[in-house]
């Protein structure tokens, strides 16, 4: 498998320059997480990095690779929503209203 060396922004891991895998498209994962072991009774951290463009080139404006920075937040969790899928709990679907558009009792 191929690695590239991806520098890191912030958090712990600020300044260094590290071996990542890539897939294959041959780009870097979007997210990066750093497990840390427990100490002294703590318990385990994970830090993560979101992977953004490192820049682009002046005359062609083309993407100059990735870099790795911190999110403090942690990783952003995204949900799939299908054409198919159900309403969220908390939104007016069809059944929240009758046939002639008066809600429900």
């Amino acid at each position: 498998m191929r690695s590239e060396n991806t520098p890191f922004r912030g958090g712990p891991l600020d300044g260094r320059v590290l071996p990542v895998l890539l897939g294959p498209t041959g780009h870097p994962p979007k997210w990066y997480e750093v497990p840390v072991p427990a100490h002294d009774g703590r318990p385990a951290v994970r830090y993560a990095y979101r992977r953004e463009p490192a820049g682009y080139s002046k005359r062609l404006g083309l993407q100059r690779g990735w870099v790795y920075a911190y999110a403090p937040g942690g990783r952003e969790r995204r949900e799939i929503r299908w054409p198919w899928s159900k309403p969220r709990t908390g939104t007016a679907g069809p059944d929240a209203a009758g046939a002639d558009g008066a809600p429900k009792e």
